[in-house]
C-alpha cells in the first residue's frame, strides 16, 4: 500500500539534518546549494554549450541540419525516459550512490561524443548523457525536500536555482569562444573534465539522506503502484504541468537559438549571449527575489505575481513582432520577464507537488522531470524547427504555453478547494 498524501504545507518547519554518513564531510546550507547546482549545471551544459558549434558538427561529420538537431532530441528523449527512474532509484538504493553512479555513465557519455566519428555515434553518446545527466535535477530536489521542510526548503531550492542559472548564462558563451578558438569535440572533452571533478566533491561532500532503513522496495509491484498514484492524481498532474509549460516556453527559445539568432537577428556563434544573458538574469533574480519572499508570502500570492511578469512579457513579445521587425534589443528583452516570473512560480510548484507523496519524493521528482522533460523533447523535436524561423511565431508559442500554464495553475487550486470542501485528502 502507498502512504496517503498529506496535505499541502502550511507552517516552516525547522530543517531536521540526517545522521552523519561515515567519512563524509558535512555541508552548509550554503555549501549544499553550491553542491546540488553544480549537479544541475549538467544538463545545460549538455546542451546549450554546444548548440553554437551546430555549423561546426554538421560541416566535420557531414550531417545535414535536421540530423544535428536530432541530437538534441535524442539527448531530450533519453533524458525524459530516464527521469522517471532516478528518484525511484534513489528511494530504494540512496540518493548519493545513484548520484555518483550517473556521473559515471555521464563522464563516458562526455568522452564519446568528443571522440564520435559519425552523427549516429554522437547519437549514440548523447543517448548515454541523456540517461545521467538529470540524476543531479532529480535526486537533488528530493535531498532538499528530504532535509528541510515549506520555507526552508522554498529558499534552499531557489538558492540552488540562483547558483545553477550560471550555467545556461555562460555555456553558450564558452561553447562559442571554444568552437571559435578550437573544436566542437573539445566542449565534451570539458564536460569530461567537469564530471571527474564532481564526482570528486560529491565522493568527499555529499550526504545519504534516505537511511536504509527508510528505503522503499524496488520491485515492479511497488513501482507500479506508486507510479499509478502519481500519474492518476489531477492535483500533481496541473501542478506538475505548471512547471513544464513553463519551461517549455523558455526552452522553444534555446531550442530555436541556433535558427533564430543568425537568421533574424544577424548574431555569429559567440553572440548567443545577447538571448542568453537577460534569459539567465531573469532566472537569477527571480531566484533571489523568491529567496527573500520565503515565510513572508504564500506560494499561491507568489505564483500570481509570477503569472504577472511572464504575461506581460508575452504581451509585449507578441504585439512588438506583429507590428515592427526583430531587432535588438527589444526582440530578446522580453526573456528577461518571462523567467523571471517563471523563477516566483518554480519553487512553490514544485514543492506543492513534492509534497503530495511524502513518503516518495523521489518517483515525485521523478515524474515531475519526466513531464518537463518529455514537453521539452516535443519543442525541441517539433515545436522550435517549425517556428524558428519567424520570430512572431516564436513568441506565439511563447504566448500559448503560458496561457496553458495559468490554465493548470487555475485548474489546480479550484481542485483542492473541492476536496477539501468535501473533507477529502489531496490529491
Amino acid at each position: 500500500m502507498l502512504p496517503e498524501p498529506s496535505d499541502l504545507p502550511k507552517d516552516p518547519v525547522t530543517p531536521v539534518p540526517p545522521p552523519p554518513p561515515h567519512k563524509i564531510a558535512m555541508l552548509s546550507a550554503g555549501g549544499l546549494a553550491t553542491l546540488l547546482a553544480a549537479l544541475s549545471m549538467l544538463g545545460p551544459f549538455s546542451i546549450d554549450a554546444y548548440l553554437p558549434a551546430f555549423p561546426q558538427i554538421q560541416a566535420q561529420l557531414a550531417a545535414t541540419p535536421l540530423q544535428v538537431q536530432q541530437t538534441l532530441t535524442a539527448y531530450m528523449l533519453a533524458f525524459a525516459v530516464m527521469v522517471l527512474w532516478h528518484g525511484a532509484l534513489s528511494d530504494a538504493f540512496g540518493r548519493r550512490n545513484v548520484i555518483l553512479v550517473a556521473l559515471v555513465v555521464f563522464a563516458i557519455g562526455s568522452f564519446g561524443c568528443a571522440s564520435a566519428s559519425s552523427v549516429e555515434y554522437l547519437w549514440v553518446f548523447r543517448v548515454l548523457q541523456g540517461v545521467s545527466a538529470g540524476a543531479g535535477v532529480v535526486v537533488g530536489r528530493a535531498i532538499i525536500r528530504d532535509l528541510y521542510s515549506d520555507t526552508a526548503a522554498a529558499r534552499l531550492l531557489s538558492m540552488v536555482t540562483m547558483i545553477f542559472s550560471i550555467a545556461p548564462a555562460i555555456a553558450p558563451v564558452v561553447g562559442g569562444w571554444i568552437v571559435t578558438l578550437l573544436d566542437w569535440r573539445a566542449i565534451f572533452l570539458a564536460l569530461s573534465v567537469y564530471t571527474v571533478l564532481l564526482f570528486w566533491f560529491c565522493w568527499k561532500h555529499l550526504p545519504e539522506t534516505v537511511p536504509p532503513t527508510e528505503r522503499q522496495p524496488f520491485n515492479p509491484r511497488f513501482l507500479a503502484q506508486s507510479y499509478g498514484a502519481i500519474f492518476s492524481s489531477f492535483l500533481f498532474l496541473t501542478m506538475a504541468g505548471v512547471t513544464a509549460l513553463n519551461f517549455a516556453g523558455l526552452f522553444l527559445y534555446i531550442a530555436a537559438a541556433p535558427v533564430m539568432l543568425p537568421e533574424s537577428l544577424g548574431l555569429g556563434p559567440s553572440q548567443f549571449a545577447w538571448l542568453f544573458v537577460p534569459t539567465v538574469s531573469g532566472i537569477f533574480f527571480g531566484s533571489l527575489v523568491a529567496n527573500r519572499l520565503a515565510g513572508k508570502m504564500d506560494f499561491a500570492r507568489q505564483i500570481r505575481m509570477g503569472f504577472f511578469f511572464m504575461l506581460g512579457a508575452v504581451t509585449f513579445n507578441v504585439i512588438y513582432h506583429a507590428f515592427l521587425p526583430p531587432a535588438l534589443p527589444w526582440t530578446v528583452a522580453p526573456m528577461f520577464f518571462f523567467t523571471f516570473g517563471s523563477s516566483l512560480i518554480a519553487p512553490g510548484a514544485t514543492l506543492l507537488a513534492l509534497d503530495l507523496f511524502p513518503r516518495i519524493r523521489g518517483t515525485v521528482a521523478s515524474c515531475q522531470s519526466f513531464i518537463l522533460t518529455l514537453l521539452g523533447a516535443v519543442v525541441a523535436g517539433a515545436v522550435a524547427p517549425a517556428l524558428s524561423h519567424s520570430v512572431l511565431a516564436l513568441a506565439l508559442g511563447q504566448a500559448f504555453f503560458v496561457l496553458l500554464s495559468l490554465l493548470c495553475w487555475d485548474t489546480a487550486r479550484r481542485h483542492r478547494r473541492k476536496l477539501r470542501a468535501r473533507g477529502e485528502a489531496t490529491p
